[in-house]
């Protein structure tokens, strides 16, 4: 009688990697980027709690969750169950638009990962190794699927990759910390297929619900993670099953994304930490506004015309329509708005966080450029231009990315205050107790960068 050998499943397959991961056989400087996008992470969280939209998540988050518990809400003093903790702190770390990314998923890999990670190690107490360990595996997960995905598909069906894919993550994560064997593991996975959630919708009108998707993720995660612990099952094969992930969040996948390099290349390396508070596709064409200001002194009025180019994956974010782009009403449009990032880095000279504001917004010399001097070029042409004389510069990708690194570490740039400031109360010990200093070193980007290779 023959004896049919089962395949093992994708989610099989990233959970058996995943409960394998021991900290001290990983390269050294994937554990150092860990380390950096940990410290980007707790910078952004600490100024996303700031923002109106936080302090909304919070209030009803405190009447769901009925309680205090023992995981961190930044900035508060009270903390919460791990999965009311981990969606609270994803809403906020994803509101200023400063989270790191990744440019072939096109997602915000922190926001889901680390709320999960950090809400579960503090309910454990668990350890430095076990927490960094969480990390790299739910960043591993969320990356390799969101990657699978194809974002420009999961992009025109209308479902926001982070969400999506940041579920998966999530549910690794906190799977690491529980130390779910292989089994529960991919049920874990399983069930947060059935959550994992996300639209773009919140792009007609500048609603909030693009930063809910992040902390849902998260949220979602923790609550996969639980079930499975305590025998919940969910079907092995859901990202490449005939209903699955691969079959209803995308037209065009690519299922080798989900396993190629497990193990060799870690997805930890392949992030991007941001310099301004927009969009990522927006990114490069500051870089071109801001060089060529600092190139040649010029006044905005001398302007007679804006070229954007905007890479193809991205254009129906920050570019469509662009009758609707070219109007932003809000913080949230200008985020997701080319020619507003165009126009005030050239009238503000910057395009922080800071200068995503309503009173720039409302700038007439910003409006006058917006309104009528700045053009969207094709999809797929990629450089940006102004009109008033000057040669054409071109930049293939954004400061922050990994073939262009900042030139300051990530955690001075966002200039925040000490630990105890951000997170007061007992659990900030936790954390700046528990988790390993980063060496002295850096990580292997901002080596380079330093170097100036």
């Amino acid at each position: 009688m023959a004896v049919v050998v089962k395949s093992p499943t994708v989610a099989e397959q990233l959970a058996c990697f995943c409960t394998g991961l021991q900290l001290e056989r990983l390269p050294a400087d994937v554990v150092e980027r860990t380390k950096d996008l940990l410290l980007d992470y707790l910078g952004v969280c600490y100024q996303g709690a700031q923002v109106e939209s936080s302090a909304a998540s919070l209030a009803a988050t405190q009447v769901l969750a009925g309680g205090s518990g023992p995981a961190t809400v930044v900035g508060q003093h009270a903390g919460m169950q791990a999965a009311w903790a981990a969606l609270v702190n994803g809403v906020a770390a994803h509101a200023i638009e400063m989270d790191d990314v990744t440019s072939k998923s096109s997602l915000h890999p922190a926001v889901a990962v680390f709320p999960a990670t950090l809400a579960v190690a503090e309910e454990l107490d668990a350890s430095a190794a076990a927490t960094l360990e969480a990390a790299i595996a739910g960043y591993e997960v969320t990356m390799r699927l969101g990657n699978a995905l194809n974002p420009a598909s999961a992009y025109k069906r209308g479902f926001h990759p982070t969400g999506v894919a940041g579920a998966f993550g999530a549910a690794a994560a906190a799977s690491s910390l529980l130390r779910l064997e292989t089994a529960k593991f991919t049920n874990a996975l399983g069930i947060a297929g059935t959550m994992a959630a996300g639209s773009l919708e919140y792009l007609s009108g500048g609603a909030w619900t693009k930063r809910l998707n992040a902390g849902w993720a998260a949220h979602c995660g923790v609550v996969a993670a639980r079930l499975a612990e305590q025998g919940f099952t969910g079907p092995a094969t859901v990202v490449e099953g005939p209903l699955g992930l691969l079959h209803g969040y995308t037209d065009e996948p690519y299922p080798a994304e989900t396993t190629e390099g497990l193990g060799s290349v870690y997805q930890v390396m392949k992030v991007s930490i941001k310099p301004y508070g927009c969009c990522r596709y927006n990114h490069g064409l500051i870089d071109c506004m801001l060089d060529i200001k600092q190139r040649h002194k010029f006044a905005v009025d001398d302007i007679e015309e804006i070229r954007l180019g905007v890479l193809s994956g991205g254009y129906l974010l920050v570019a469509d329509p662009i009758e609707q782009k070219q109007q932003p009403h809000n913080v949230v449009d200008a985020q997701f708005s080319a020619p507003y990032a165009a126009a005030v880095a050239l009238v503000a000279g910057s395009a922080k966080q800071a200068d995503y504001n309503q009173a720039n917004i409302d700038d007439p010399r910003v409006r006058g450029l917006i309104a009528n001097r700045s053009a969207i070029a094709m999809r797929n042409w990629t450089a940006s231009t102004l009109t008033i004389g000057l040669p054409r510069r071109q930049f293939g990708c954004g400061t922050g990315a990994c073939s262009r690194p900042n030139s300051l570490t990530p955690w001075a740039s966002r200039k925040t205050p000490s630990p105890q400031a951000r997170w007061p109360g007992s659990s900030a010990n936790w954390w700046t107790g528990r988790l390993p200093a980063r060496s002295s070193n850096g990580c292997a980007s901002c080596r380079r960068d330093q170097s100036g290779t």
